[in-house]
């Protein structure tokens, strides 16, 4: 679920950026280009904890501008295959709802939903309801992630509440 890991990335500042202040210039880059982001490989990056090192600068012929190879460390999130998590849900559709446990978005459908759960449309908002649970806009579910699909800048989960200690937390 959370790591933390080293990582580099490269950092290009125009000429203008380039004098006293280039280290903060470098600093507040590598925060605005990385926190919130998601790498295929990694997951997401919540946040960097460190800059571990900033390497001397590579002037660009032709342009002036200077690249900086940047190493710090990060808490990272990605999902696992059966991991269970803690969401929030989005919307209520009749395939199904879609969760959010962070910037993780999890699909769960109306065939991984216990079958005591139905579907009420006429209801504002729609909801998944039971003699005892209700799931609509806003609850606080327990999902188990059945699968998902990374993307070069995304990831979706599948998920579950078909089994013991899932669905609504109350």
């Amino acid at each position: 679920m959370f790591f933390h890991k080293k990582l580099t990335h490269t950092i290009t500042l125009h000429p203008s950026f380039l004098g006293p202040r280039m280290r903060e210039f470098v600093t507040k880059r590598l925060y605005k280009d990385v926190e919130g982001t998601c790498t295929g490989r990694y997951g997401y990056i919540i946040a960097v904890v460190a800059i571990l090192e900033i390497q001397i600068g590579k002037i660009i012929p032709g342009l002036g501008s200077a690249e900086f190879e940047v190493k710090y460390s990060a808490i990272l999130f990605k999902p696992f295959r059966n991991e269970v998590l803690d969401a929030v849900v989005d919307s209520v559709s009749k395939i199904g709802f879609l969760a959010n446990a962070g910037p993780l978005r999890i699909f769960v459908s109306q065939t991984l939903i216990p079958a005591d759960m139905k579907l009420d449309m006429n209801s504002n908002p729609p909801s998944f309801h039971s003699d005892d649970q209700k799931i609509e806009k806003g609850t606080l579910v327990r999902v188990k992630v059945n699968g998902a699909r990374v993307d070069a800048t995304n990831i979706i989960a599948i998920g579950t509440i078909k089994e013991d200690y899932l669905g609504v937390i109350e």
